[in-house]
């Protein structure tokens, strides 16, 4: 384990820790995601200090498995190109993307169903348990997508994971990929952009599910414009 660690870059080290000592203490404080993951803004279980911690909470041990496994896998690479300060400012700001495009999409669907993005003073919260009735006039779908967004916490460094492997194919188009359920090696400018159209076809296709889809795109689109507004050179090595 040490020998591992000691072969990371400085932020990818720190991060990798973090999320594991995060992981270990939600584990034993089964509470733990109640307080750091992150509620709609219009949810009365949303606390500002979520925005950034609930990227260092996980659901199970196979999604911090894959992220940390990205993280380790493609992060050290980025962190050289880009610089260790700013390394760390594009994974947080990566987190922070991803999240304001997930919020995008439940402000949507709050006022698909309340005519408001603004939906509480329509519904009732049991704070100690963590639960949400309605007074709306709602259908069952209607009421568990509210009571979805409203009571259920966002938690995962999906979203800065995607914009590291956005960066990864964008500055390193050509190198090959080997992967554990493909054959045979597959370059990043194929892979990872056909990743993307998978997760936005989920996120559409799968209103639904308890993965936030289209937050992992949102963690690719705002990789994609830093490395813009930055103009780090795009490259084209491997």
């Amino acid at each position: 384990m040490n020998n591992i660690l000691s072969n990371l870059s400085p932020v990818v080290k720190n991060l990798l820790i973090i999320n594991v000592v995060c992981f270990i203490g939600s584990a034993i404080f089964m509470q733990a995601p109640r307080f750091f993951g992150v509620y709609y803004p219009d949810s009365p279980f949303f606390h500002v200090w979520q925005v950034i911690t609930y990227m260092f909470m996980h659901g199970g041990f196979g999604h911090i498995f894959f992220n940390m496994f990205s993280l380790v896998m493609f992060g050290p690479i980025i962190e050289q190109v880009l610089g260790s300060k700013r390394f760390l400012n594009f994974y947080l700001i990566c987190g922070i993307g991803a999240l304001v495009l997930q919020y995008g999409v439940q402000a949507a669907e709050v006022y698909n169903i309340a005519g408001t993005v603004r939906a509480s003073e329509f519904l009732n919260f049991d704070m100690l348990n963590n639960r949400v009735s309605s007074q709306l006039n709602v259908t069952q779908s209607e009421f568990d997508t509210l009571a979805s967004i409203y009571g259920t916490p966002l938690v995962g460094a999906s979203g800065a994971i995607f914009g590291l492997l956005l960066a990864f194919g964008y500055l390193f188009p050509n190198m090959s990929l080997y992967l554990f359920f493909i054959p045979v090696p597959i370059k990043a400018k194929y892979f990872i952009p056909v990743l993307i159209l998978i997760e936005i076809y989920l996120g559409f296709s799968n209103a639904g599910s308890s993965i936030a889809h289209l937050a992992h795109v949102g963690g690719a689109l705002f990789a994609y414009i830093l490395l813009k507004i930055w103009r780090v050179r795009r490259g084209s090595m491997y």
